[in-house]
C-alpha cells in the first residue's frame, strides 16, 4: 500500500491564501505524473470495475462536454506529457499500461488515462451544474449525491463555503478563459490513509493523532466547444502528517 501515497507536496500547504485561495497556472502544468502513478491508477481501475456507480456520473446534458474533455486530453497529453504515447485508438501510459480509447465511454476512459479526477461543470442559468464526473478518490463527499446539482449547494456541507464565497466561486467559474486555467489547493489531516472516502467528516477527537496529511491540487479550464469548466483533481496523501499537527490553517478529520 506504500507504493500509493507520495513523498512530498510540490507546493507549500502551510502556505494558505485566502478562499477561494485561486492562482494562475501554466497549461502546461495542468496534469501531473508522480511517483504514485502507477498504484494509484491500479487503485482507479479497481474501483472503476467494482464501483462504477459510485465513482462515475454522466447526465444527458453532459454528454457532450465529456466527448469534447476525452479528444482535449487527449491533445493535451501529446503536447504536455512525454511519457505517455498517444496513438489513434489507444494510449501507453507512463506505467507502460496500454489503454483503449472508447468514446462510447469518455469519463471511464479518462479514469483510466489520468491521475486526476475529473468533474465538468456547465453553466444552466445563473448557475454552473455538475453534468459529469470520473470521481475515484472523494474526499468526503459522494458524486451520486453532488450530480446534476449547482455549484452553491454542492459545497453546502462545507462550513467556510459562505454566501460571500459561494458567489465569489461562481464569479470566478463565469470569469475563467479559455487557456488561462487556475489553480488552489487544500490541505486536511485524516487518520485514514483511504483515497476513496465518500464519508463525510465529522468532528476531530481532541488530542488525537491524525497521521496523514491529505492535499488536493484543484485546477479549473475552460473547454473551447461546450464551454463547460473542468475542475481536475489531484489527491495527495503523504504518511508522517502527525509532524505537522502545529502547522497553522491545517484541519483534522476522520
Amino acid at each position: 500500500m506504500i507504493g500509493i501515497f507520495q513523498t512530498s507536496l510540490p507546493y507549500d500547504v502551510t502556505n494558505r491564501r485566502p478562499l477561494p485561495g485561486i492562482a494562475p497556472l501554466d497549461m502546461a502544468e495542468w496534469l501531473l505524473v508522480d511517483e504514485a502513478f502507477g498504484a494509484q491508477m491500479a487503485e482507479r481501475a479497481r474501483l472503476l470495475a467494482e464501483r462504477r456507480e459510485d465513482v462515475l456520473a454522466v447526465t444527458p446534458q453532459g454528454t457532450a462536454a465529456a466527448q469534447e474533455l476525452l479528444d482535449y486530453v487527449l491533445v493535451w497529453l501529446r503536447d504536455h506529457a512525454p511519457g505517455y504515447a498517444v496513438e489513434q485508438d489507444r494510449v501507453v501510459r507512463p506505467d507502460e499500461v496500454e489503454v483503449e480509447i472508447d468514446r462510447t465511454d469518455p469519463m471511464g476512459t479518462l479514469g483510466h488515462l489520468v491521475q486526476e479526477d475529473l468533474c465538468l461543470m456547465e453553466k444552466r442559468g445563473d448557475e454552473h451544474v455538475l453534468t459529469a464526473a470520473v470521481l475515484c478518490f472523494p474526499a468526503s463527499w459522494r458524486l451520486v449525491d453532488k450530480i446534476g446539482r449547482p455549484l452553491i449547494t454542492i459545497h453546502a456541507p462545507v462550513a467556510a463555503y459562505d454566501p460571500d464565497i459561494a458567489q465569489r466561486v461562481q464569479r470566478l467559474f463565469d470569469g475563467v478563459r479559455e487557456g488561462r486555467p487556475l489553480w488552489r489547493f487544500n490541505a486536511l489531516r485524516y487518520a485514514d490513509a483511504t483515497l476513496h472516502q465518500p464519508r463525510r467528516r465529522v468532528q476531530p477527537v481532541a488530542d488525537a493523532v491524525y497521521p496523514y496529511l491529505r492535499s488536493e491540487r484543484q485546477c479549473v479550464l475552460r473547454l473551447p466547444e461546450t464551454r463547460a469548466c473542468v475542475f481536475s483533481i489531484h489527491t495527495y496523501v503523504i504518511a508522517g502528517a502527525d509532524r505537522l499537527n502545529g502547522s497553522p490553517g491545517l484541519r483534522a478529520a476522520i
